[in-house]
C-alpha cells in the first residue's frame, strides 16, 4: 500500500508527500529495529535471570557439601594425628589405635555440580551473569574444581589407605563400617563419623591388628604422607568455601540493588 503511494506520488512529482513517505517509512523500520533489539534484550534478561537462578541453587549446594567435607576430613586429620600418637605409645588403647588409623584411611568427597556453568560457557552466555558475581571469582571457582578433584581422589589409592586396609582383617573392618565408622545421609552420602564406637567381634581380632599396625614400618613412612594429603584437601576445602562466600553474597547483593 506505502510502496503504490509513493509510486502515484513520484508520478505526480509530489515531492513534498514523497519526502514524507520516505519519513515513515525510515521511522517505522527505525521503530522496528528498536523494538526488536528491545524484545532481544529482554529475552537475554529472563535467560540470565534463569541462568543466575539455578547457578545459585548450584552454588549454594557446593558451599553445604564444601562445609561437610571440610568437617569430615577435619576428623580424619585428627585420626592421622592421634594414629600417630598411638603408634608411638605401646601403652595405647589397641581397639582406640585400629579405629583411628582406620579413620585417618576414610575417603569421602562431593563434587561440585558444574552442569549450569558448563551450560553457560559453551554457549557464550556469560555476558548474561551479572557482572559481580564474575569479579568475585565464580570463573576461579570452577576453573579450580578439576584440580582439586585430582588432589582429593588421590585419597582413594594413597600408601597409607592401602596399607592399612591390607594389615586389618577383613572381619574387622567390616566391624568398624558397622559400628564405627561413618555417618551417612539419606543420600548415602557421608557426613560424619559415629560419635559413639561399638566393635562387636573379638578382642584377639583387635589386639592383633594394633600389633600388626605397630610393627609395621610401611604404615609409619605412609602416615606422614598421609597427613600432606589429607592437609591438602582441607586447603582446598577451606578455598572452595572461601570463593564460595563470596559469590553467593555477590549474587545476594545485586538482587537487593
Amino acid at each position: 500500500m506505502l510502496l503504490r503511494r509513493i509510486t502515484e506520488h513520484v508520478k505526480a512529482q509530489n515531492w513534498t508527500a514523497v519526502a514524507l513517505d520516505f519519513v515513515i517509512v525510515v521511522v517505522g523500520v527505525f521503530i522496528g529495529i528498536q523494538v526488536a533489539n528491545w524484545n532481544d534484550e529482554r529475552a537475554e534478561q529472563r535467560l540470565g535471570n534463569v541462568y543466575t537462578t539455578r547457578l545459585i541453587v548450584d552454588l549454594e549446594q557446593d558451599l553445604a557439601d564444601a562445609r561437610s567435607l571440610f568437617g569430615y576430613y577435619a576428623h580424619v586429620l585428627d585420626s592421622v594425628v592421634e594414629t600417630d600418637r598411638f603408634l608411638s605409645s605401646p601403652e595405647a588403647d589397641a581397639k582406640m589405635l585400629v579405629v583411628a588409623a582406620y579413620r585417618a584411611s576414610e575417603f569421602n568427597n562431593n563434587p561440585p555440580n558444574s552442569a549450569t556453568w558448563d551450560e553457560i560457557v559453551s554457549s557464550g552466555h556469560i555476558g548474561l551473569l551479572p557482572g559481580v558475581a564474575i569479579e568475585s571469582g565464580l570463573s576461579e571457582y570452577y576453573k579450580f574444581q578439576d584440580s582439586n578433584d585430582d588432589v582429593n581422589t588421590r585419597l582413594i589409592d594413597s600408601p597409607y589407605r592401602l596399607a592399612v586396609r591390607s594389615l586389618i582383617p577383613l572381619p574387622l573392618q567390616l566391624a568398624i563400617r558397622e559400628g564405627c565408622s561413618d555417618v551417612l545421609d539419606d543420600l548415602n552420602v557421608a557426613r560424619d563419623f559415629m560419635s559413639e564406637c561399638v566393635l562387636n567381634i573379638d578382642a584377639s581380632m583387635i589386639n592383633n591388628a594394633a600389633q600388626s599396625l605397630r610393627s609395621s614400618t610401611m604404615i609409619r613412612e605412609s602416615l606422614r604422607h598421609q597427613y600432606s594429603m589429607v592437609a591438602s584437601v582441607q586447603i582446598n576445602n577451606r578455598g572452595n568455601i572461601v570463593l564460595l562466600e563470596r559469590v553467593l553474597g555477590a549474587f545476594s547483593a545485586k538482587e537487593t540493588e
